[in-house]
């Protein structure tokens, strides 16, 4: 008799988290990694359910402002420190490294960025009230009649992106601000948001404060349809989708972008260049996805393949990762798509593929770098979620045109003028001047404006 077969690994069970505590559904998908092995079951609630938890959040009632704040505090410390779905932090931090192919150090980044957001979280939430404004009505000021900053609703959803953890350190700001939060996770990467989730529950927020709702398509309307106020990510398909309500911020493409003029030499700048493009292994809306310069875009679009042809292919939970990894398929059809969509551009690197089979069923996607010819070149406006730039010339006739509809513009420039035009320009969203990484990114700093923003207003008050 051989040897037995030795047993499949054990599936992590992630329930949904409900206003009742840890539900687990009868219709339950599988998460695998980017290899396809099975690595966890995800509860996928119906829509009935989701009714029954939307409604109650809208009847709980909300932490006082300090309980809040502490308690997201002490949910940091937990979701870094504790052992939470059987996994330690950093178990956590492989399996999100696999089964959403980041680079682990990416991930131990955005990880770290969570666990400062949390204790940051009121801080940074509170960054958006006006000046001439006060947190509440009993501030001695509203004797004289002064604005108050109060919210727009009570309960607030999110429908979360799975092809990076660093957005989970946003919408705790709602928390902050004394909303009920309702997220659903990404069938891709759910680890992060139900980790979060637990954690600050085990922090003191109530069950029916913030809940984890996985669900198919139509119960995920219902969140927001059952929510005051949404955040949503995705691709432009879903910026199209929500533009038109104003109750939904949608989250897309950033299509974030260097600008170099004729007064900067590129080559003092090609490190941040170079690292703007590949910092988070090209997954993020914040990384370079074009970049303009005043001249022959040429030689900027060599130095840059050179840089970037270095960079190792490695399995995603490898320490030394840079470059992220798909299954093979989906990796064949990004090869495809950017080779269908380069039309003439030019090919400094990527051309012959961006896909390099690490032999387990997984690819990592290699970088490319494409030269265009004019600054309205409209490949010039393509994200794909791995190290890939568009090299463009620019000139002072083109102007703010070929910038617009960008997250982060980083113009190394000595022309006043022009960044008196680039800041006048709404469709910019951010304006880092000099040698700033597109990257850059603080709590207490605009990302896409603040998110107290979207949730808060003003209303006058005057009292006795």
């Amino acid at each position: 008799m051989g040897p037995a077969a030795a047993a499949p690994p054990r599936l992590i069970v992630l329930d949904a988290l409900g206003p009742g505590g840890a539900y687990q559904a009868r219709r339950r998908i599988t998460v695998p990694d980017v290899a396809g092995t099975p690595v966890a079951e995800l509860s996928m609630v119906p829509k009935l359910y989701v009714v029954r938890a939307m409604s109650a959040l809208r009847r709980a009632r909300s932490l006082a402002p300090p309980e809040r704040s502490a308690a997201l505090a002490r949910a940091g410390e937990i979701f870094a420190g504790e052992t939470i779905d059987g996994l330690t932090f950093a178990e956590y931090e492989r399996m999100v490294s696999r089964v959403s192919g980041v680079p682990l150090t990416v991930v131990r980044s955005a990880t770290a960025a969570i666990v400062d957001a949390t204790a940051k979280a009121h801080t940074s939430a509170h960054q958006a009230q006006p000046v001439g404004a006060v947190a509440g009505w009993r501030d001695p000021a509203t004797r004289a009649g002064c604005a108050v900053w109060t919210r727009r609703g009570s309960v607030f959803a999110v429908h979360a992106a799975g092809n990076h953890p660093g957005p989970h350190s946003l919408w705790p700001e709602a928390l902050a601000l004394g909303y009920r939060v309702a997220v659903r996770p990404s069938r891709r990467e759910p680890f992060t948001p139900h980790r979060l989730v637990t954690a600050l529950r085990s922090a003191g927020f109530g069950a029916d404060h913030v809940v984890l709702l996985p669900t198919e398509y139509d119960a995920a309307d219902e969140i927001l349809a059952s929510a005051d106020l949404g955040l949503v990510y995705g691709g432009d398909d879903v910026v199209r989708k929500y533009s038109g309500d104003p109750r939904v911020l949608p989250q897309g493409p950033g299509r974030s972008k260097i600008l170099l003029t004729a007064d900067a030499d590129w080559r003092e700048h090609l490190d941040t260049i170079v690292d703007s493009v590949s910092h988070e292994a090209g997954v993020a809306c914040i990384n370079t996805t074009a970049v303009f310069v005043e001249g022959d875009p040429a030689p900027l679009a060599r130095a840059i393949a050179e840089r970037l042809a270095a960079l190792p292919t490695l399995a995603p939970e490898d320490p030394k990762a840079a470059l992220p990894v798909q299954p093979l398929a989906a990796a064949r059809a990004m090869e495809h798509y950017l080779h269908a969509q380069a039309g003439d551009a030019v090919p400094w690197l990527g051309g012959t593929g961006i896909v390099d089979d690490l032999g387990d069923g997984s690819a990592a996607l290699r970088p490319a770098v494409y030269q265009v010819d004019r600054p309205d070149a409209r490949q010039a406006g393509i994200e794909l979620p791995f190290p890939c730039v568009w090299v463009a010339p620019w000139t002072p006739e083109a102007g703010t045109g070929p910038l617009r509809n960008t997250l982060v513009l980083t113009a190394i420039t000595r022309n006043e003028s022009l960044i008196d035009e680039l800041l006048d320009e709404p469709t910019i969203s951010n304006i880092y001047l000099g040698d700033h990484p597109t990257y850059w990114i603080e709590p207490g700093v605009p990302h896409d404006s603040y998110l107290g923003e979207f949730l808060m207003r003003t209303k006058a008050v005057i009292r006795n």
